[in-house]
Order: C-alpha cells, then sequence, then structure tokens
C-alpha cells in the first residue's frame, strides 16, 4: 500500500527510494535489478543508482546470485520503533505464558492507519495454519486483533473502514457495514472480539484489547484456534487476563 511521503526535491529521492523498498514482499523476498523495476514502475538507470545508495547504506543487501534483499540496517533500524520492539518485549512473557496454557497460535497486533501490524506471533504445537506474519499487515475487519483495534479506533477511521468495499477473504466475511458497526459495539461492551473463519474456513479467533497507563487501547492479543475446537467463550477469559497483564507491565511505575 503506499503512503505519502515528503515533497520537494530531497522528499522525491526518499519517494522514489520507498517505492523501491516496497517492490519487495513476504512472496518475493529476493529481486533481480530488472525485477524492481518493473515493480516499482521506475527506469532501470534510476533503480540501478538507487539500489546503489541503498546498499552503502545497508538498506538492501545483493547476494552472490546478484538478487537483491532487505538488508539488516532496516531491521535494527525498525527494532527502536517503541510500538513494535518495546511492546513485543514487554508483552512476550504474558504472550509465552498464554501460548504454554492453550497450546494455540498466540498473535499481537497494533493498528497503523486503517490496518493492523503484527508485531509478534508465537505458533503452538499443532495449531492451525495462519496468513499472519511478524511486520506483515492484514486488513482491520477480518481478524480479531483488527476488530479489536478498529473498534477503539478514532471515528474518522472506523467511518474511511467502513466506506470502502471490504476484503472478503471466505464466505463467512463479514462485508456488510452496518453488521461490523453492530459488532464494533459489541467488542466495546463485552471486551474481547470474535473472528469466526473470517479470514480462513478452519480458523477462529479471539481478541482482547492492551491498554497504556492512559486508558488508551495499544495494541490487541488474540488466541487462534482451529474452528470447532473450543467454545469461544470459554477462550476470552484467558484472552482478557493475558491482555490485562500486558497492560499492568505497560503502565509506568508510581
Amino acid at each position: 500500500m503506499r503512503r505519502g511521503g515528503p515533497t520537494g526535491p530531497t522528499g522525491a529521492v526518499i519517494g522514489r527510494a520507498f517505492q523501491l523498498l516496497e517492490a519487495f514482499s513476504a512472496q518475493r523476498r529476493a529481486l533481480t535489478l530488472s525485477e524492481i523495476a518493473r515493480r516499482a514502475d521506475m527506469p532501470l538507470s534510476t533503480v540501478h543508482r538507487l539500489m546503489h545508495e541503498l546498499c552503502a547504506w545497508g538498506a538492501v543487501e545483493r547476494g552472490e546470485d546478484g538478487m537483491f534483499r532487505i538488508g539488516l540496517r532496516l531491521w535494527e533500524l525498525g527494532a527502536l520503533a517503541p510500538r513494535g520492539q518495546g511492546l513485543r518485549e514487554q508483552a512476550l512473557p504474558f504472550l509465552e505464558d498464554l501460548s504454554q496454557i492453550t497450546k494455540e497460535n498466540v498473535q499481537l497486533a497494533v493498528r497503523e492507519g486503517t490496518e493492523v501490524v503484527f508485531v509478534e506471533r508465537i505458533a503452538g504445537s499443532g495449531a492451525v495454519p495462519v496468513l499472519t506474519r511478524v511486520g506483515g499487515r492484514f486488513a482491520s475487519t477480518a481478524t480479531g486483533v483488527g476488530l479489536v483495534l478498529l473498534a477503539h479506533a478514532p471515528a474518522e477511521v472506523q467511518e474511511e473502514v467502513l466506506a470502502k468495499p471490504i476484503e472478503r477473504y471466505t464466505g463467512k466475511t463479514v462485508t456488510d457495514p452496518a453488521r461490523l458497526r453492530r459488532m464494533l459495539a459489541d467488542v466495546r461492551a463485552t471486551g474481547f472480539a470474535i473472528s469466526d473463519r473470517q479470514v480462513t474456513l478452519d480458523a477462529l479467533s479471539v481478541a482482547a484489547p492492551v491498554q497504556d497507563g492512559q486508558g488508551q487501547v495499544v495494541a490487541a492479543v488474540s488466541l487462534v484456534v482451529h474452528h470447532g475446537s473450543t467454545s469461544p467463550l470459554a477462550l476470552a477469559p484467558l484472552v482478557r487476563t493475558s491482555a490485562r497483564a500486558i497492560s499492568r507491565a505497560l503502565c509506568p511505575p508510581l
């Protein structure tokens, strides 16, 4: 997804550099120079010059096979993001406890704009396969964590999401804005969200909000289980307890 950037001559260069980096994806982690140029829709000569600069800085690396890959320098910078690595470090002990208790998939996500970004995922032994990955983005309307974060998002964010066509992943995906509004109201009232086969037909997730010291919802934690393996209402207390524990860990001491 393209996002706005700085303007002016320097901003234009930075914007083109971001375009090159966005050519990479979870499905295409290694690309040739010509593939990057085609995916970024930029002249090969411009891509050659900018990729040389990105390589020198460490944002990308070129392997012996001639393919370009994202460099460790970006990982180092990403680790400084307080909503990513800092949140993950505070939450990880409680996520691990939840994973050990349930043996299921445990996820932690934050909202960025109208999407959710997953900052941690622990795969349980024999747990249902999921489409999410750490650092990956997903629509906020289908997943449990997405519904929690959208329910507590500003009204203008909710309206922006509900005004657009809502992506359908399965026959169970809720795409009706009126029904989604009711679901978001239920999330705020009950303190948890249930996503039943909305992303894949074999998975169900239960999620709860994580709050900071000011009571603002800054993240969501979820369990993802096989559909039909247990009642979501039985999972809700476990997820809410973990979310509250992470919330307490985020609160600064008095």
